[in-house]
């Protein structure tokens, strides 16, 4: 049985690999969720024109409900090399191997169940991008550590995250801007792509700037 439940557990990566730069400059990954499901599986055009238009690399973590919401935006964004694609699992729940809950969403109930919660969009993404993808992502991002360890057997690194953007898509554009800016050298920022009515675009398109303002070298995840 798991003796480790939440968003910092032993196995799971939440900073990069390389803190810093060949020049010294800080780094920091943007990631970005986009969960599908009930009211999940808008997109937000604002927030990715506006990464595309000041050529800010990111991290997009791709559920398979809103792949399969969205399979032509889908297709273009790996296409597309600012980006690189991350499971966000099949079904977007917590990774578990006893049911654990987060947020009131009951967790994989079983070792097998967790594999499956991976592996589903595991070869969904390595259909649509061609190659199979690295990191994983779980929904809600909590992990026990033995989940975490089939993430890994699977062949993927659970990602976790330093900073909490936006609240799962609830802050306003303020506390978005605010929160990005308490990225650190090696931080990595979990955010959201697929609730363009809230502040999540606003806000961390100003937060780009501030970045780069404070020398940050904006990079995919590492490693």
């Amino acid at each position: 049985m798991p003796t480790q439940w939440g968003t910092d557990v032993s196995g799971v990566r939440a900073t990069l690999v390389q803190p810093t730069s060949p020049s010294g400059a800080p780094r920091a990954a943007l990631t970005f969720d986009a969960c599908g499901g009930g009211g999940g599986a808008a997109f937000d055009a604002e927030l990715i024109a506006g990464l595309r238009s000041r050529q800010a690399k990111a991290t997009l973590f791709l559920n398979s409900r809103w792949i399969d919401a969205n399979p032509q935006l889908a297709a273009e964004l790996a296409a597309d090399p600012l980006f690189v694609l991350g499971n966000h699992g099949t079904t977007h729940v917590p990774l578990s191997v006893s049911g654990r809950a987060a947020y009131g969403i009951p967790g994989t109930a079983s070792s097998q169940a967790a594999a499956d919660e991976v592996w589903g969009n595991h070869e969904r993404l390595t259909a649509l991008t061609g190659a199979a993808p690295r990191f994983f992502r779980a929904g809600t991002a909590h992990y026990d550590e033995i989940a975490a360890q089939i993430v890994r057997d699977l062949g993927e690194t659970p990602i976790g995250f330093t900073v909490n953007g936006d609240g799962g898509a609830t802050f306003p554009s303020a506390s978005v801007r605010h929160e990005f800016g308490r990225l650190e050298a090696g931080g990595i920022v979990l955010a959201h792509m697929n609730h363009p009515e809230g502040g999540t675009s606003p806000g961390a398109l100003d937060a780009v700037d501030d970045l780069r303002a404070r020398g940050f070298d904006l990079v995919h995840i590492d490693g």
